[in-house]
Protein backbone atom coordinates (compact mmCIF):
# COMPACT_ATOMS: atom_id res chain seq x y z
CA UNK A 1 0.00 0.00 0.00
CA UNK A 2 1.21 3.57 -0.74
CA UNK A 3 1.62 6.24 2.20
CA UNK A 4 -1.41 8.11 0.25
CA UNK A 5 -3.48 5.18 0.24
CA UNK A 6 -3.12 4.63 4.08
CA UNK A 7 -3.48 8.56 4.36
CA UNK A 8 -6.76 8.63 2.21
CA UNK A 9 -8.19 5.58 4.62
CA UNK A 10 -7.07 7.37 7.61
CA UNK A 11 -8.98 10.78 6.71
CA UNK A 12 -11.63 8.75 5.46
CA UNK A 13 -12.26 7.28 8.71
CA UNK A 14 -11.40 10.40 10.96
CA UNK A 15 -14.57 11.69 8.65
CA UNK A 16 -16.60 8.85 9.54
CA UNK A 17 -15.83 9.10 13.07
CA UNK A 18 -16.88 13.02 13.17
CA UNK A 19 -19.73 12.12 11.54
CA UNK A 20 -21.16 9.63 14.55
CA UNK A 21 -19.82 12.06 16.97
CA UNK A 22 -21.83 15.28 15.94
CA UNK A 23 -24.85 12.47 15.08
CA UNK A 24 -24.81 11.07 18.51
CA UNK A 25 -23.95 14.86 20.10
CA UNK A 26 -27.23 16.25 18.36
CA UNK A 27 -29.37 13.24 19.84
CA UNK A 28 -31.30 14.22 23.33
CA UNK A 29 -29.34 12.43 26.44
CA UNK A 30 -31.29 9.48 27.46
CA UNK A 31 -33.19 9.92 30.79
CA UNK A 32 -33.57 7.20 33.63
CA UNK A 33 -36.82 5.46 33.58
CA UNK A 34 -38.41 6.31 36.23
CA UNK A 35 -40.88 3.83 37.98
CA UNK A 36 -44.01 5.50 39.71
CA UNK A 37 -43.77 4.97 43.33
CA UNK A 38 -45.88 1.84 44.42
CA UNK A 39 -49.25 2.54 46.33
CA UNK A 40 -49.14 2.03 49.92
CA UNK A 41 -51.17 -0.15 51.67
CA UNK A 42 -54.34 0.73 53.38
CA UNK A 43 -55.62 -1.35 56.57
CA UNK A 44 -59.22 -0.38 57.62
CA UNK A 45 -59.94 1.10 61.41
CA UNK A 46 -61.15 -2.85 61.76
CA UNK A 47 -57.75 -4.36 60.35
CA UNK A 48 -56.07 -2.40 62.83
CA UNK A 49 -57.97 -2.79 65.45
CA UNK A 50 -57.43 -6.73 65.15
CA UNK A 51 -54.35 -6.33 64.59
CA UNK A 52 -53.83 -4.80 68.07
CA UNK A 53 -55.63 -7.07 69.66
CA UNK A 54 -53.81 -10.24 68.94
CA UNK A 55 -50.15 -8.55 69.74
CA UNK A 56 -51.79 -7.52 73.18
CA UNK A 57 -52.89 -11.31 73.33
CA UNK A 58 -49.60 -12.21 72.84
CA UNK A 59 -47.96 -10.04 75.06
CA UNK A 60 -50.15 -11.11 77.95
CA UNK A 61 -49.32 -14.44 77.07
CA UNK A 62 -45.46 -14.33 77.54
CA UNK A 63 -46.32 -12.03 80.75
CA UNK A 64 -47.96 -15.11 81.61
CA UNK A 65 -45.04 -17.15 80.90
CA UNK A 66 -42.94 -15.62 82.63
CA UNK A 67 -44.48 -15.37 85.97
Amino acid sequence: MSIELILKSIDDEIERLKSARNLLSSAPAPTAAVKPPKNKRKISAMGRKRIAEAQKKRWAELKKAEK
